[in-house]
């Protein structure tokens, strides 16, 4: 098993450069920043990181091609892994249409889009053409072959990782998701004669850590209510969640009643949706990701209440592995 962390950058630059530091020095192999147009901007940060630090991979988690245009992208990452010395690593999503209707953009066809943006983006990156006629001519990657992962979610996201991408950066914490996802990732690597032994099944959890079991629980309800509340129904069942009990939880969240929201959300809850408790409750779901497939845990928000002390705890957990 490989680990990442994920950061968001709404805190401080120094926070966010001491944090990933110190997830370097503990022994996480990767970390990915989240591009929204609502926080910092996600490849000058990546920048300050590459010069920061000596051997952590860095990349977006994940940028999407109806905000950028890939060639914008691929210039971005090469420039990324001349800084870094060959640390890059990219990931594509197609962000969601919420943000979308925000900013005033189509959100249209979204696998094809985010498919077709790979397959663009590493033709970029490799120094070759694009059918359009867009070619890199003043970047200089150091790496053969920057990864890009897809963030992926559903049954057509995953089976296109699976055909065009080095991995997959999958929103999911509990394995029953991943007995879902795997399968549908194989059928695409199958589709263009690849190996599974040459991709990267990223679990990009939300993950809540601390010696005291409760205020690991307290940590990660709010975010673990936004995600049943953005789950499609087929989701909930596959962990049985009662509807009506997530439906009042997407109320209260509409009516800004966060508190409310978080006080509704059940251990079952919790389980479903996060990787949430004590190092060794978090040693023990990973070691069931790990026998289903998956070869990266990304964690990700909200980490701790601490995070500094969070990544100190997870720090046992890598020791493990």
């Amino acid at each position: 098993m490989k680990f990442g962390i994920e950061i968001l950058p709404d805190i401080s630059v120094k926070k966010i450069i001491n944090l990933v530091k110190l997830a370097e020095d503990i022994g996480f192999e990767y970390v990915w920043v989240t591009d929204h147009y609502n926080n910092k901007n996600v490849y000058e940060l990546l920048a300050l990181l590459a010069y920061e630090t000596e051997t952590i991979k860095i990349g977006s988690g994940v940028s999407n091609p109806f905000l950028r245009n890939n060639a914008i992208i691929a210039s971005a990452a090469t420039t990324l892994d001349e800084i870094s010395e060959g640390r890059a690593i990219l990931g594509i999503g197609p962000g969601d249409k919420a943000t979308m209707e925000k900013l005033g953009v189509i959100w249209n066809k979204p696998a094809t889009t985010v498919k077709n943006a790979i397959v663009d983006i590493n033709t970029l990156i490799n120094g070759n053409c694009t059918d359009s006629g867009a070619l890199l001519t003043g970047t200089s990657k150091i790496q053969d072959h920057i990864p890009i992962y897809m963030g992926a979610q559903g049954p057509v996201m995953l089976r296109s990782s699976g055909e065009v991408a080095d991995g997959a950066l999958i929103n999911a914490s509990n394995y029953k998701d991943f007995e879902v996802a795997i399968p549908l990732i194989k059928k695409g690597l199958d589709n263009n004669n690849r190996s599974i032994n040459n991709f990267d099944i990223g679990a990009y959890t939300a993950c809540s850590i601390n010696s005291n079991i409760e205020k690991a629980y307290n940590a990660a309800r709010i975010v673990v209510a936004f995600i049943i509340a953005g789950s499609p129904e087929v989701v909930l069942n596959r962990h049985d969640i009662n509807l009506k009990e997530a439906n009042i939880i997407k109320e209260y969240l509409k009516n800004q009643e966060f508190k409310k929201a978080s006080n509704n959300i059940t251990p079952k809850m919790l389980n479903a949706f996060s990787v949430c408790g004590t190092p060794k409750d978090i040693t023990e779901k990973i070691e069931k990701l790990d026998e289903i497939g998956v070869t990266q845990f990304v964690a990700g928000s909200p980490i701790g209440k601490d995070k500094e002390e969070s990544l100190r705890l997870l720090a046992d957990v890598i020791k493990s592995y």
